[in-house]
């Protein structure tokens, strides 16, 4: 089973860190991410979650060809990522959300913390757009921010976010970004630039053609400072 990532699912991986029971893969498509995660022994099991029964269906496949003797456990899951069961299995949970806009990611958070609301539950999440959205919805909730990545693929620009659901009364979360816009190399730092003027502009654009008022939004990413190295 190949595992030569692209970029953004690399990022993704490195930002997995030891101490998760269970890791859930989410929208796993072909299960790239997953079974990353799996050859690494990065969970005790990796759940692989799509709501496509054929693409779940050749995933068991290669799963049973290429995994027959894993060190850690794994499951695959046919269903919404509405209905994860996280109730059924103890331990810690992670529950990555990539590759879908931010409303149906703000969704599928939405219908989790309010089906488990007791749970301490980490999401590590990537939406392909609206970001804004998903930082807004995510301050909403109290969720506290472990750690934020801007990664540019193919000419688009994905921002990465580890956050809690559990607030730690520190850890707030920018609704702009702010681990993001701080560079260590004059690379990131241009990279950083480049998506802070799309932004702007993107978000003008709304302004200029839309009865909603976004003007705030714009000042806010106007303030923002990119620090560089």
């Amino acid at each position: 089973m190949s595992l030569k990532l692209s970029k953004r699912l690399k990022q993704i991986d490195s930002m997995v860190k030891p101490g998760y029971t269970h890791i859930w893969d989410c929208c796993c498509d072909h299960g790239f991410l997953g079974a990353a995660l799996l050859s690494r022994q990065a969970a005790e099991c990796i759940h692989f979650v799509d709501i496509v029964p054929e693409l779940m269906t050749e995933l068991d496949r290669k799963l049973e060809r290429f995994f027959p003797h894993s060190a850690s456990a794994w499951e695959t899951h046919c269903l919404d990522v509405k209905a994860l069961p996280l109730d059924q299995y103890q331990g810690r949970h992670l529950v990555i959300i990539a590759g879908v806009g931010g409303d149906l990611m703000v969704q599928f958070i939405h219908a989790l913390v309010q089906q488990y609301p007791d749970h301490s539950i980490d999401f590590l999440l990537c939406p392909v757009y609206r970001q804004f959205m998903v930082r807004h919805q995510l301050i909403e909730l109290n969720f506290s921010l472990k750690q934020e990545v801007l990664v540019e693929e193919n000419q688009r620009f994905y921002e990465i976010l580890l956050v809690s659901s559990v607030s730690d009364g520190q850890s707030t979360i920018s609704p702009f970004g702010d681990d993001i816009w701080k560079a260590d190399t004059a690379g990131q730092a241009e990279v950083a630039r480049r998506y802070l003027n799309k932004t702007i502009a993107h978000y003008q654009r709304i302004q200029r053609g839309s009865v909603d008022n976004v003007q705030p939004i714009i000042d806010g990413y106007q303030r923002v400072m990119i620090v560089e190295p």
